[in-house]
């Protein structure tokens, strides 16, 4: 008589039997990096809104905080409430222009590039257990493959492929489609979400 391969009730299937579905490995992997992220950052006063606030000033220096909220996918409010957080740990530093309703650029001091460095030791710390055991070239085709899913997956719901990298400098390419209307004069007040905030007084630096 042939064996069933299936225990007794209860009893979890053989995995040989169970074809782990990609996007709950992804998914469930995922969830578990980001709580290590966050325990580890958060021993250190950060969060990922303020890793993510620094890496994109430091790749594009003097972001308005509508600018830099794009591009972290929160609200200009929200990011406001972010960036005056680096402000007071001496990591941004905000700068306007002369002249009223001017916009305020944001830029990273040395402070900042600081922290910048002390995360990527995170980071690499974080990953580094959860990486045992994967050699040197299976860690680089799982980089690659992990970029070509967010890729695929930021195509599918955008149409427009994930900047996984800085764009490299030089002129910009020219397009096909119909020229963007002008952007307002550089004389135009900027929007109410990009002023500087009203000076307040600055809690002492911990």
């Amino acid at each position: 008589m042939t064996q069933s391969p299936v225990g007794p009730p209860g009893t979890p299937p053989s995995p040989a039997l169970v074809a782990p579905r990609t996007g709950m490995l992804l998914l469930t992997a995922g969830r578990l990096v980001r709580e290590e992220i966050d325990r580890a950052l958060e021993a250190r006063g950060l969060s990922l809104r303020h890793v993510s606030a620094l890496g994109h000033l430091s790749r594009e220096p003097g972001l308005s905080y509508s600018a830099l909220a794009r591009r972290a996918g929160v609200t200009a409010q929200s990011m406001q409430a972010t960036v005056r957080q680096l402000e007071r740990a001496g990591a941004v530093a905000r700068q306007s222009r002369a002249g009223r309703g001017r916009t305020a650029e944001l830029r990273v001091t040395a402070r900042g590039r600081d922290m910048l460095t002390e995360v990527d030791g995170v980071l690499s710390a974080t990953e580094e257990p959860l990486l045992a055991g994967l050699s040197a070239e299976e860690r680089t085709v799982l980089a690659k493959g992990l970029l070509q899913v967010l890729s695929n997956g930021w195509r599918a719901r955008r149409d427009t492929p994930l900047p996984v990298e800085p764009p490299a400098a030089g002129p910009a390419t020219p397009s096909a489609s119909p020229s963007p209307s002008p952007s307002p004069s550089a004389s135009a007040p900027a929007s109410a979400s990009d002023r500087a905030p009203e000076s307040a007084p600055r809690p002492a630096v911990e």
